[in-house]
């Protein structure tokens, strides 16, 4: 029997662990299994510029997997049990069981809008794409009812909370692609409180130069379907809030038993690997992890990457009886776009404080757009340029726990060099 190896989620943790072991891993011996809620790749670091109005592309992970010979399933997680080694799928058929001998788990994150009263039932956010085509939609509507070519000119009024990377780059993206919208940023302490004084300076010229009002200092306790209540009194008028205040991960692997920290996210060891169920490893938003300095890796596309870096090595070295390498696990800097022309690079040193030299202006937008771009054509040639020799296993993939499931239709890319979609 083939050893079996599913990974969950198909973003760029998921796609990139996946397509790299299909290509370092024999056929003769492995079977990989990708599970993802949608048939496409979701470039999560471009969805506010998606929901501000850009087209924004969508690769077929079945085109991404083509030749590879992993399997797709276009399917939604609902469960794991990594007692049985089984996983609990529902798609348009009912769903089914998948059962595995080896499982990475890299279902990401979600906005969390369950942390302040209203924002699930008023709010809209940037981390998924029908969320974000939500809040396009309606920012179409609010610009038809005033003058789209003057900034403020009774549009209609949109509300960011959060004065993380996301909110920054959603609220001066929407600010310079719909100049007839009233855009306000809310700032729980100081806007840009990470940066260096130098690249705060150069932010909130940003949201000058942008016409963006900055409300720093104020915490949000609710959000009304037309505005939003902060908690020194402030009420803020708002035709669309934008939340994005923090994220948080499914309550899966919690409710499967494996150990998580207190925000739902799996612990693991240096190698990625559960440390409560070693057939599991954890990747991306998805893993609680300590970078080398001693800190937590943030959720970052950045920090998908090393810790797929490392289960990808982890897995193959113990499946193959090979020395597993250690893959640096840092956090070196922020790359903010400020609209389409302009940005913010920050360095951050080994204690993740910002250094006090930073890059603003063109050329950092420039570089965060190509960090995207070179996301996107690493995850969609997750095979490039790794060596084309498979490894065999070194002995026999044990006997799994319980039977595969058949009822989920093969999809396989490596017959006829196409997945289907």
């Amino acid at each position: 029997m083939k050893h079996r190896i599913v990974v969950l989620g198909a973003g760029y943790a998921g796609a990139y662990v996946a397509g790299n072991l299909a290509r370092r891993l024999s056929r003769s011996d492995t079977e990989i299994t990708v599970v993802n809620a949608v048939p496409d790749f979701v470039q999560r670091l471009r969805l506010n510029q998606l929901a501000a109005g850009r087209d924004i592309e969508a690769p077929q992970l079945a085109d991404v997997f083509a030749g590879t010979g992993i399997r797709l399933r276009v399917a939604r997680v609902t469960a794991v049990d990594p007692e049985r080694r089984l996983v609990a799928v529902a798609d348009a058929s009912g769903g089914g069981e998948l059962g595995y001998d080896t499982l990475v788990y890299a279902l990401g994150s979600h906005g969390d809008v369950h942390a302040v009263p209203g924002v699930a039932e008023h709010a809209f956010d940037v981390a998924a794409r029908p969320s974000a085509l939500r809040l396009r939609e309606r920012l179409d509507d609010l610009e038809g009812l005033g003058n789209p070519d003057m900034r403020g000119g009774g549009g209609g009024s949109v509300v960011v909370v959060g004065e993380g990377l996301t909110g920054i780059e959603t609220a001066t993206e929407v600010a310079e692609a719909r100049p007839g919208l009233s855009v306000a940023l809310v700032a729980r302490g100081e806007l840009g409180a990470r940066l260096s004084a130098g690249a705060r300076d150069h932010l909130r010229r940003a949201c000058d130069r942008l016409g963006i009002t900055v409300l720093e200092h104020a915490g949000v306790e609710a959000v009304e379907a037309t505005r939003v209540l902060c908690a020194d009194g402030t009420v803020l008028a708002s035709d669309a809030t934008v939340w994005a205040a923090g994220f948080a991960v499914d309550p899966i692997a919690a409710a499967g038993g494996l150990e998580v920290t207190g925000n739902g996210r799996i612990v693991v060891d240096r190698t990625m690997r559960s440390v409560s169920h070693p057939d599991v490893y954890a990747v991306g938003d998805s893993v609680h992890t300590l970078a080398d300095n001693g800190l937590p890796l943030p959720m970052s596309c950045g920090s998908a990457g090393y810790t797929g870096r490392q289960a990808i090595e982890a897995i193959v070295g113990r499946l193959t009886g090979r020395e597993i390498a250690n893959v640096k696990l840092v956090h070196l800097y922020n790359a903010i776009s400020l609209g389409r022309t302009d940005g913010i690079w920050q360095s951050v040193d080994g204690e993740g404080q910002a250094k006090p030299k930073h890059m603003g202006g063109r050329k950092a937008a420039r570089i965060k757009a190509a960090i995207a771009k070179g996301a996107l054509w690493g995850t969609s040639h997750p095979t490039f340029g790794l060596p084309r020799r498979r490894r065999r296993l070194t002995a026999t993939p044990y006997a799994s726990k319980a039977p595969y499931a058949s009822d989920a239709p093969d999809t396989s890319a490596g017959k006829s060099g196409r997945a289907a979609a």
